[in-house]
């Protein structure tokens, strides 16, 4: 076997990897993901796995492996500085890193996108009493806004479209990554002040966040939303349908969070029954169907 087959074969092993990742984190965007071509799905999964373990380094596995907070920031550390370097190798021992770099090369996420999403990992490990308004922007813009801006490098790669375009959906990606991470904050209300000691949202300490300041969160959201979804005719057609379903579930549970008074929302975490997700998917396709051109 020569070298460049056997790197076709470790790349396409850690791909495997990665794709396990997403199947076993996230049923709701594992199931838009459905949607996109094989490619660019991969491409997607390859992007969630780093996420993922980069989040489970400082909020799941690693606190109940007995890894102190000091241990938690150096195994951060140490996959960040792992990531760049290998955007810069094109090679890593570790498979997610592996694959993601291999991704990112392809479509061009570079570190102007992968620094900031570390940079809100690792706030993550610094007890959070409460967050000023740019603490919390600077938090949601790295945690969630560049994910949304690395899938769609993966969306429009071989797909070009003019800057215009291309600045509106920048904007709608990040508007709809934004969305995703409220309405995490607002789901994982009662773990986040429990376990983790943590409030987000600007101005508010743990136990002091109440069912007025949940309907400001709720609207900006539902303002997310809309900016988001009115720009997915302009995406391809194979993301334009994935990127529905995802803004449609999102509304969906924006809508059951609206309905759940705080209280509850600190004893148990909101979802979207199965029957609802496939109403959702039907109305997706649907709509994507009917969008106007991308590529104007």
């Amino acid at each position: 076997m020569n070298p460049s087959s056997s790197l076709a074969l470790y790349s396409e092993t850690a791909h495997v990897a990665a794709a396990r990742v997403l199947g076993a984190y996230s049923s709701s965007f594992s199931l838009a993901t459905r949607l996109l071509p094989p490619m660019m799905r991969a491409m997607i999964e390859d992007v969630y796995a780093l996420v993922r373990v980069a989040d489970e380094v400082v909020d799941g596995p690693a606190h109940e492996a007995g890894l102190a907070p000091a241990e938690c920031r150096s195994t951060l550390d140490a996959l960040e500085e792992e990531t760049l370097a290998t955007l810069r190798s094109g090679f890593s021992a570790n498979v997610v890193v592996h694959a993601f770099a291999a991704t990112a090369s392809t479509v061009g996420i570079g570190e102007a996108l992968v620094r900031p999403f570390f940079a809100s990992m690792r706030r993550d490990l610094d007890p959070v009493v409460s967050l000023t308004d740019d603490e919390y922007r600077t938090y949601v813009h790295g945690s969630a806004e560049v994910v949304g801006l690395m899938c769609l490098r993966a969306f429009l790669h071989e797909h070009p479209v003019s800057p215009a375009v291309r600045e509106r959906l920048e904007e709608g990606a990040r508007r709809l990554g934004a969305a995703f991470q409220k309405i995490n904050f607002l789901r994982d209300l009662g773990d986040d002040e429990v376990r983790l000691g943590r409030s987000y949202f600007p101005g508010m300490t743990p136990d002091g966040f109440d069912d007025e300041h949940k309907a400001v969160i709720v609207k900006e959201i539902d303002a997310d939303l809309a900016a988001a979804r009115a720009v997915i005719p302009l995406l391809p057609p194979g993301p334009r349908r994935a990127t529905a379903l995802a803004a449609g579930l999102f509304a969906e549970l924006n809508e059951r969070l609206r309905n759940t008074p705080t209280a509850r929302l600190r004893g148990r975490r909101v979802s979207v029954p199965t029957a609802v997700k496939l109403r959702i998917v039907a109305t997706a396709l649907a709509g994507a169907r009917e969008g106007r051109r991308w590529d104007t």
